[in-house]
């Protein structure tokens, strides 16, 4: 099975147990770029609540649409700085956060110009920390549906048929608005409560960063 899904930085821990039970990764690398959503952002738990992240990008409020592979970071913003501070404020004091902690540091001070390059680097490391090493793919070209035509990088995905789930658009920060495909499970689900460095109560959606600060090489056994 692929899962065909946008890129996301630090996405939710429910898309990881998508993964778990997949053959492969298909990224969607020729959507437009849409603001407001989790391809420059996620949701980390603070003392203060849920608090959002966000990699600010070069003209992201122009209207003219932009191919999210061509969209680039704005350094001039010092956001890599406030993004690292809040993250030690955060889980500093979680039990794996300095077990990843370099690793995360190496990819933001390498300043990717593309905000489809960092994401796709933190995704790469996410999935060592989870041991999968499900093969990446991108896409040629954008289709509203790819069951009738594939469109991969790769012929030989085409002669496996192997079946294709379409997950783009399936994570969003305003899960709660939208209608919900019948034939996809809810995301809040796929992910069993494990004890949070905030309380009280489990606070589901948040970036799989948290999970991984928690629970470190056995956070995948909190993914159904």
């Amino acid at each position: 099975m692929l899962i065909l899904t946008e890129l996301h930085y630090h996405p939710p821990a429910a898309l990881f147990a998508e993964l778990l039970r997949a053959d492969g990764i298909l990224l969607e690398a020729h959507e437009h770029y849409r603001k407001q959503t989790f391809r420059n952002r996620c949701l980390i738990r603070t003392a203060q609540g849920v608090q959002p992240l966000t990699v600010p990008v070069i003209d992201g409020n122009r209207a003219a649409k932009v191919s999210i592979a061509a969209v680039e970071i704005d350094y001039r913003q010092n956001w890599i700085h406030r993004h690292w501070r809040t993250l030690q404020t955060a889980y500093g004091n979680s039990p794996y956060f300095e077990y990843y902690a370099d690793y995360l540091h190496d990819i933001y001070v390498g300043k990717p110009i593309l905000l489809f390059d960092l994401n796709l680097q933190f995704l790469r490391l996410l999935l060592r920390c989870f041991r999968l090493t499900l093969p990446i793919h991108l896409t040629t070209s954008y289709l509203p549906d790819y069951s009738a035509q594939p469109s991969f990088d790769n012929a030989d995905l085409v002669t496996t048929r192997l079946p294709l789930v379409d997950r783009r658009d399936w994570l969003t920060p305003k899960a709660a608005s939208k209608t919900a495909d019948p034939d996809s499970p809810a995301a809040h689900s796929l992910v069993r409560p494990y004890p949070q460095v905030f309380g009280p109560g489990f606070e589901p959606g948040l970036s799989v960063l948290d999970l991984l600060f928690s629970q470190g090489p056995a956070a995948g056994a909190f993914l159904r």
